[in-house]
């Protein structure tokens, strides 16, 4: 799209039809999300996972990625967490962050599989090594819970701290309340005050 120039969807749309249907991969990725928001076209779950798919078996990332989502929300599609993992992680071996985190959450959270605290953290570490916040997050409740790890609260809140750096609110309160409580750190209003202030200034006020 021109700089400056409003967004025309349906143009986009057209291009990206002409493209997809030559079997351009990131066409095929671009029409389905097109579908699935309603840009250009009348929104439809069903032709968004068609061309998701489509662009998913040529091995795009974001197709995956997004694909994986469909499957695990039940959108255009039967929910199965079992197909939702399956593609999470063709797109986190790819090195998309969204779907490291995604492939940890399925494992913490045991969605179709078993527990495996140990392998969500593996999944959580990958994708917190390309600084995705949420991953950093979790990293830093399962230190500070003891979850798949030894409890280490100086862990906790390092990774708390790199969370919180990274713009997530709900870390930024967290971080916030580790200095108001002095839970691992030295106890400091100051500090406190800060990171509940950068987080209230995202809509996170408790």
């Amino acid at each position: 799209f021109g700089q400056g120039a409003l967004l025309d969807y349906p143009e986009a749309v057209r291009w990206y039809r002409k493209a997809a249907e030559q079997g351009n991969a990131a066409a095929q990725y671009g029409l389905g999300v097109c579908y699935q928001r309603g840009d250009g076209v009348a929104k439809d779950e069903v032709e968004a996972v068609k061309w998701y798919r489509k662009a998913a078996e040529q091995g795009d990332a974001d197709a995956q990625h997004y694909l994986a989502a469909c499957y695990f929300n039940g959108q255009g599609l039967p929910k199965s967490y079992a197909e939702a993992l399956k593609w999470y992680r063709k797109a986190a071996e790819q090195g998309n962050a969204d779907a490291q985190y995604n492939v940890g959450a399925i494992y913490l959270l045991a969605k179709g599989v078993p527990q495996d605290t140990k392998e969500a953290l593996n999944w959580y570490r990958k994708a917190a090594e390309q600084d995705y916040a949420p991953a950093q997050f979790d990293i830093s409740v399962c230190y500070a819970n003891g979850t798949g790890v030894a409890k280490d609260m100086a862990q906790a809140i390092n990774w708390c701290r790199k969370a919180a750096e990274g713009g997530a609110p709900y870390a930024q309160y967290n971080l916030g309340t580790y200095y108001s409580s002095g839970s691992g750190v030295p106890k400091d209003y100051t500090e406190a005050l800060k990171w509940y202030l950068k987080a209230a200034a995202q809509g996170n006020a408790r």
